[in-house]
């Protein structure tokens, strides 16, 4: 029978967070994060994070006996960036050639409806 799961993937330039949930969401299956598997807090936002966690949670999935995934993948979004980090589009990609079938790719990124404002006052941020 084939099971399938919903995997979330936040990927800021800081981190790449990584959950498996059931298809209700009410479960969590698996979490991973770009921190868990890099030495250098400065390299968890990165691709080669983003990678070797989608690894990890492919063979979790595995393990529980997951074979189809929906992905939905965030950037911080709101008042903050609307892009997604460099992580998202390698673990993606890392989890299709770990052998996970890929159903379904949603951007879920939050977009302001003319919220509240940004931070670095007035003048903006002065570098």
């Amino acid at each position: 029978m084939m099971r399938k799961a919903i995997i979330n993937i936040f990927s800021s330039y800081n981190n790449v967070l990584m959950t498996a949930t059931d298809l209700t969401g009410a479960e969590t299956i698996a979490t991973c994060s770009g921190g868990q598997v890099v030495k250098s807090s400065k390299d968890s936002g990165g691709q080669f994070a983003a990678t070797r966690a989608a690894e990890r949670m492919a063979d979790q999935l595995k393990e529980r006996e997951f074979t189809q995934v929906i992905v939905k993948y965030r950037g911080p979004g709101g008042n903050k960036s609307n892009s997604t980090g460099p992580g998202a589009q390698a673990a993606i990609r890392a989890l299709t050639r770990a052998g996970v079938t890929v159903t379904r790719i949603e951007d879920v990124t939050p977009i302001a409806h003319d919220g509240t404002k940004k931070k670095g006052g007035r003048r903006g941020r002065r570098v």
